[in-house]
């Protein structure tokens, strides 16, 4: 195991590297008439090999999460989700009318705020016509988030009926401490009911959200949950570390900073988590991911054919997301957009018959290349070199490798690299090797990243 000094000296503010350029280097404003372009061009070569991904963003939640820096709305009234359901319909038909043909399915993810705020019957509004308009690609996965307190029989019928076939709950921690300062009362008992259920009813995939660092989460508390988690063998387990970025998640304000795991305490938790993961059986996929050696996810990852995209990793390469709602991204591979983030402004524009988008991105041939890198890192650690970006890589990539290379994480030479056994643990870490945005600016602006660990 990695001694706590290179823990430390790799803790620092890094992006997840769920697309590159990153966020923040994305233009506050996006050509309408170009993306529309771009949607079309990529559509037309994908569609028919890959199929396409949809991400769907349904952001209402009924109590608010305080360690959450995802865009949610917080309500009770379920009026809500006629107009939201309506909305991401509309939306749905805007893009349906710049692509040339019929949708080839390949992966859909419902993403939150909570998914299962909404009503089964609602959810079936929703994706029943979706899912009609397209033809589905025989190797598709179709999965949603869910909350363990409210994630019904019902819900995991309908979904499975529409074809789900992996739910993904948000546990966190379980320890009644860690649940009441975070505002999430979640008993043990309802996590293992609707992992039951969901297993009785025929989905094949079980996923695990857990988070190390959060206020008041001590070594034993970390110790017990993974181990209560384990005893239910989720086939999967994201186990992320906690990002506190008070300045963009007004909720995290209401925290005493004095009740944050100290530095050394987290890279403990981080520790002690991943050590009781590997002794179950679990495999580290890399950037907090492990998972059972069944599981679809390290077959991929063991076959170098996993992937990654803004849902994370995934074991579908389509080739081009789209995002629908409330701040959802879109991805054609050559391209980002990111919708408005406030439902007001998101309403205003879907139902003037507008895309709803307010920033983007247009890859450069530099981007390309460098992507390629940082997909190749995460993935698959290892990467090959393109001679023609060697003088980049030498400006700025090979110092970052050889000090990566002096800790024992990656060896590398003109022609690629490969990520050694400990380097696994800082896949981040050498991701940022080959960010050439983030190594241009970091010297001249703060930095907007959580930490690695």
């Amino acid at each position: 195991m990695e001694n706590i000094a290179l823990l430390h000296k790799y803790n620092v503010p890094v992006p997840r590297y769920t697309s590159y350029p990153t966020l923040p280097s994305w233009k506050s404003s996006i050509n309408i008439d170009a993306w529309r372009t771009s949607v079309h061009d990529r559509f037309t070569a994908c569609n028919g090999t890959q199929g396409i991904s949809l991400y769907i963003h349904l952001p209402f939640c009924e109590s608010l999460c305080t360690y959450c820096g995802c865009n949610k709305k917080i309500t009770t009234n379920h009026s809500v989700e006629e107009d939201y359901l309506l909305a991401i319909l509309k939306e749905w038909e805007l893009y349906k009318s710049i692509i040339t043909e019929v949708p080839v399915l390949r992966e859909l993810h419902l993403g939150g705020g909570t998914p299962t705020f909404f009503s089964p019957a609602n959810l079936e509004r929703l994706l029943q016509p979706i899912i009609e308009s397209c033809e589905i690609h025989p190797d598709h996965e179709f999965s949603f988030e869910g909350h363990p307190n409210n994630t019904t029989i019902a819900h995991l019928q309908c979904l499975f009926k529409l074809g789900f076939r992996r739910v993904s709950y948000g546990v966190q921690d379980n320890d009644p401490e860690v649940q009441r300062i975070i505002n999430r009362i979640q008993p043990l008992a309802n996590v293992e009911n609707a992992t039951k259920n969901a297993r009785e009813i025929g989905y094949q995939s079980v996923n695990y959200d857990l988070i190390y660092g959060l206020p008041k989460q001590t070594l034993a508390s970390i110790e017990r949950t993974i181990r209560e988690v384990i005893t239910l063998r989720p086939d999967r387990i994201a186990f992320y570390s906690y990002a506190h970025v008070p300045w963009t998640s007004r909720g995290q304000r209401l925290f005493n900073e004095l009740d944050l795991p100290s530095v050394e305490e987290k890279l403990n938790l981080y520790r002690s988590g991943r050590k009781l993961l590997l002794e179950a059986g679990y495999h580290d996929i890399g950037m907090d991911h492990f998972a059972l050696p069944a599981d679809e996810l390290y077959i991929a990852a063991a076959a170098g054919k996993l992937h990654r995209n803004f849902m994370g990793y995934t074991t579908q390469n389509s080739g081009m997301l789209i995002g629908l709602g409330v701040s959802s991204i879109s991805d054609t591979g050559e391209s980002y957009a990111q919708n408005k983030k406030t439902i007001h402004d998101y309403y205003y524009c879907i139902n003037n018959g507008e895309f709803a988008v307010e920033k983007g991105y247009f890859l450069n041939e530099e981007d390309f290349a460098f992507k390629k890198y940082i997909l190749d890192t995460s993935c698959r650690h290892k990467t090959l070199f393109s001679a023609m970006d060697m003088q980049l890589l030498r400006q700025y990539s090979f110092p970052e490798l050889e000090l990566l290379k002096h800790d024992g994480l990656v060896t590398f030479d003109d022609f690629g690299m490969q990520v050694t056994e400990k380097g696994k643990n800082f896949t981040r870490n050498i991701c940022r090797a080959f960010d050439l945005h983030l190594l241009r600016t970091e010297q001249t602006q703060p930095s907007l990243y959580s930490k690695a660990i």
